[in-house]
């Protein structure tokens, strides 16, 4: 692609492109894999040069391995630490390395560029740590050993809670952070400690769901007006906004979220949950007129003033498509 900018991923050296991939949606949870397959090198065609898969993301790295099998383009690829092998033992180091070898036979590689520990900062998800006061354990050392042996290249976190994620990122021992769900249009937690403490440890900041997985993918006018009882007043009328200055000045909702994330300098990559070429073109294009006008991004802002912290137990993607039961009942 001759639009596709590329941004220093902090201290790797790396280049990435500003728009990259997440291979959540590539799995079988999203897409059929030729659908994928497709989706993919049509992304790669247009200049995205990085993509982020998971253990824990169904079947992503088998998928991407047969997306990427005849690939000869330079391509950064990132997975992570987490949920394999089962029972999985997040302070077993031999185990942890079955992962990663196992990673590597999926994805067909000999290196992977950025590996990752999923989710080091939730309580009672994955007990990666001592305890919650240290973020020392098994893991670190581990990821220290593979990077020595050059198997893999740069050590990260993939996080969604912004302040304990904020306290991992001090101990300045990772390369890369993917922060997600706590960065977008109307949820900013991300500003207020994991972007600062980020940038203070000269870390790669990757962006992880823009659209907040599905609630910014298009205009749920109908529910925001009438419906969705779980919707906070102040929430709502965030909404209300948003789709005012969405249909003021003649954009898609998507593209005004992701020209939002890429408009702050300090951010290396957002990544797209494309799981067909259409979307990955959409989202090419969207990305391609740059950072948002800066009236345009002040007014982005000031909608985001209104609710500048998640109410308490609101599910991070909103359940406009799908019954909610209420907090508690997130499943």
């Amino acid at each position: 692609g001759d639009y596709m900018k590329y941004r220093n991923l902090g201290k790797t050296g790396i280049k990435v492109s500003e728009l990259s991939m997440g291979g959540l949606f590539v799995s079988s949870l999203g897409a059929d894999r030729i659908e994928a397959r497709k989706a993919v090198h049509r992304a790669l065609e247009l200049g995205v040069n990085y993509i982020d898969t998971a253990p824990g993301y169904g079947n992503s790295e088998e998928v991407l391995g047969f997306a990427l099998e005849d690939v000869q383009a330079p391509l950064i690829l990132s997975t992570k630490l987490g949920g394999r092998p089962q029972p999985f033992n997040p302070r077993d180091k031999v185990g942890l390395r079955r992962s990663l070898e196992e990673s590597l036979r999926l994805l067909g590689r000999e290196k992977i560029d950025i590996l990752m520990i999923h989710e080091p900062d939730r309580p009672g998800q994955y007990d990666w740590f001592d305890e919650w006061q240290n973020f020392h354990g098994p893991v670190g050392e581990l990821l220290t050993e593979l990077k020595s042996e050059g198997v893999i290249g740069f050590i990260g976190l993939g996080g969604t809670t912004a302040y304990t994620l904020a306290r991992i990122i001090a101990t300045g021992v990772y390369d890369v952070v993917l922060t997600a769900f706590n960065y977008s249009l109307l949820w900013q937690e991300a500003i207020v400690s994991v972007i600062p403490e980020a940038i203070k440890q000269n870390m790669g900041i990757i962006i992880g769901s823009p659209l907040q997985q599905g609630a910014l993918a298009r205009c749920y006018r109908e529910e925001v007006d009438f419906g969705a009882p779980w919707l906070s007043a102040p929430r709502r009328e965030q909404f209300k906004r948003l789709y005012r200055l969405v249909d003021e000045i003649g954009t898609s909702l998507p593209e005004l979220a992701l020209r939002f994330v890429i408009s702050n300098t300090d951010v290396s990559a957002v990544l797209m949950g494309a799981r067909s070429v259409e979307e990955v073109e959409q989202n090419v294009s969207a990305v391609e007129k740059g950072p948002l006008a800066n009236d345009v991004y002040e007014r982005v802002m000031e909608i985001a003033a209104l609710v500048p912290f998640r109410p308490f137990e609101e599910p991070f993607s909103l359940p406009f498509t799908r019954h909610y039961r209420g907090p508690g009942e997130a499943r």
